[in-house]
């Protein structure tokens, strides 16, 4: 494969990936766009820091540091920690679990056009009139008295981009319960494809709340509603409601693929199956379940009254207990382990320490009488971000110097990772640790400036100190993935040399379509055990046979970019006339797209065994 790839022309690979139905082409498009929008969150939260390094300082406006902020919040968790997490799971899952390709490769296509282009939609609100300026959580009394079309571009582009997410979810669920290779047990899916699994069933759930909060928040602004505002007997606290049933869940969503990275980084380097597997398994369902009980300790402060507060505390403080259990079984499989300090490595160890202390200031929060002190200070902005950056930034650092051998089949640069890794832990610690002071000396959040005198000049100053080095290592980690790819320097199937699952059973790069012959799993660590009775591979579950692959489609690029057209229609059709013409416009062509799929017979085609046989003989790996 690699040969015919290398005399491709620009055109003929744009085309390729435009098209793509190939689970590990759609992890690349999404390492891609969630890559890029990183660094442009990445790009904000230094405009924020540089703002905010000296007192009275004027580098940006107050409106225009709104919208910054916001962006940088709505960028982060939508349009970079979801898809980079979404890249692995596509990369790794199938592939871990033994097959050939998703359940719907159409859907998992068209889940991330769906994603980029409610991606791009929002981010053209910087060139269209104004970025949404009420925060990433857009609470409904500040969206509501929103100049501009700010708004409308969150709440139209999450829209679109949410149901990208909800299609792949799903996707990854019906793939792990239908798709498994034959003896793969459910007890004996390796911790990241259980991640997987539990994320999508939390993407399945938790999703549809955010989607009808937007639906409300759009007829709200767009069509003369009235759902949120109570001068005309709405209820502006129900879109914190709707949000944070979505929302709470969402940062499980992203922590729980980051647990599953960790968990075999932690198994590898170790040389030993991770300690506890069932107990992590069952962790892991645990804390999917109780995330949906905890929405509300966003909202102390908001009246609910003293019952409630403390149903919420109390759940809040029990989803601690899964996960402390899976930090003293990474612990114990470190222990008598013998570890291997690669670049993954460092950043699992270092994730265990920068986690905990987001946990214990989360255990902090979650006791309501003290979060009337904790609400709305920078001590909250400290602990949301230790456990998504000491946890979810964390753990894709560490997940694409893992898998970039699997994916592209060269490794990154060990000496330039490690480099990355103690300038990005440093600057991470720096920026974040002084703000748990900040915000309990009084600094609020969401501020764009604060008088001299106050005693926040000095920690205000080390935090955007701290934020330089984090985007240093962000660049040594880009020029390190240029040096890489222009050595392309080729490896084998396992090139960490210790892997225990069935991903690293198969080439680097696989083939498109994986397996060969299914393999047969027997037992946890499938290709670990293979390796011990002293196995090349994995033994084969069936004869070699004709592999049915799907087809390659444009069809679902249309269906995005038809909604995407559809979104300005949408938008506009207030001022401008051509609006409902562009919004109509918009809908024919999704809705044409999804009439052209369903009526066109698309059978697939087979690898012919033959072909399969031929690719052994010229020694081709395959």
């Amino acid at each position: 494969m690699s040969t015919l790839a290398q005399k491709k022309g620009f055109g003929a690979v744009l085309w390729d990936y435009l098209t793509t139905v190939d689970h590990k082409k759609i992890a690349i498009l999404y390492l891609i766009a969630g890559g890029f929008f990183f660094l442009l969150g990445g790009l904000e939260a230094m405009f924020i820091r540089i703002q905010l390094a000296v007192p009275n300082n004027d580098f940006v406006s107050a409106g225009l540091y709104n919208e910054i902020l916001t962006m940088h919040g709505t960028t982060m968790i939508f349009l970079a920690a979801m898809p980079l997490i979404f890249a692995f799971m596509n990369a790794v899952m199938p592939l871990q679990i033994g097959a050939r390709d998703v359940a719907f490769p159409f859907l998992n296509s068209l889940g991330f056009w769906l994603f980029f282009f409610g991606g791009v939609f929002l981010n053209l609100s910087w060139f269209l009139g104004g970025a949404p300026d009420a925060g990433w959580t857009s609470y409904a009394s500040l969206s509501l008295a929103s100049e501009g079309h700010g708004i409308d571009f969150y709440a139209l582009g999450l829209q679109i981009s949410g149901a990208g997410t909800l299609i792949g979810g799903i996707n990854f669920l019906v793939t792990i319960i239908n798709m498994r290779a034959p003896g793969m047990t459910y007890m004996r899916m390796p911790m990241f494809t259980w991640a997987t699994f539990v994320t999508s069933a939390l993407i399945l759930f938790a999703f549809p709340a955010l989607t009808v909060g937007l639906f409300l928040l759009v007829f709200d602004r767009m069509f003369g509603s009235n759902f949120f505002d109570p001068a005309m007997g709405g209820n502006t606290i129900i879109w914190e409601h709707f949000f944070w049933i979505f929302g709470h869940p969402e940062v499980y969503i992203l922590i729980l693929p980051a647990f599953g990275i960790f968990s075999e980084i932690f198994a590898i380097f170790s040389r030993k199956r991770l300690f506890g597997y069932s107990s992590m398994v069952f962790a892991t369902v645990l804390i999917g379940f109780l995330g949906f009980m905890v929405w509300a300790h966003h909202m102390f402060t908001t009246g609910m009254g003293p019952i409630a507060n403390a149903i919420f505390a109390v759940a809040t403080m029990a989803i601690a207990v899964p996960t402390g259990i899976k930090i003293f079984n990474w612990l114990f499989t470190m222990w008598g382990g013998s570890i291997t300090f690669t670049t993954p490595m460092l950043w699992a160890i270092a994730f265990i320490p920068s986690f905990v202390a987001g946990g214990v200031t989360g255990v902090m929060l979650a006791s309501a009488a003290q979060d009337y002190q904790y609400h709305d200070t920078y001590f909250v902005v400290a602990h949301f971000h230790y456990v998504i950056v000491g946890g979810v930034v964390f753990a894709l650092f560490a997940g694409a110097h893992l898998y970039w051998p699997k994916m592209f089949g060269t490794m990154l640069n060990e000496f330039l990772g490690k480099i990355t890794f103690v300038l990005f832990f440093i600057g991470f610690h720096l920026t974040f640790f002084i703000q748990h002071f900040l915000g309990l000396w009084g600094m609020p959040r969401r501020i764009f400036t604060f008088l001299p005198g106050q005693g926040l000049d000095t920690a205000n100053m080390v935090s955007t100190v701290g934020a330089f080095f984090m985007a240093i290592a962000v660049i040594i980690l880009l020029i390190n993935i240029v040096i890489t790819s222009v050595k392309n320097e080729k490896v084998g199937n396992d090139p960490w040399g210790d892997g225990r699952t069935l991903e690293w059973a198969i080439p680097s790069p696989p083939p498109f379509y994986n397996f060969k012959q299914l393999p047969l799993v027997r037992g946890l660590d499938a290709y670990w055990l293979e390796k011990m009775e002293g196995k090349k591979g994995m033994s084969p579950a069936e004869p070699l046979g004709d592999i049915h692959m799907p087809n390659n489609s444009f069809i679902p690029f249309v269906i995005s970019l038809g909604l995407f057209i559809a979104a300005f229609g949408a938008m506009y059709r207030a001022e401008h006339s051509w609006g409902i013409p562009v919004l109509i416009f918009g809908m024919l062509i999704t809705l044409g797209s999804m009439f052209v799929r369903s009526v066109k017979d698309d059978h697939g085609y087979h690898i012919h065994k033959e072909d399969l046989e031929d690719s052994n003989d010229k020694g081709v790996k395959a």
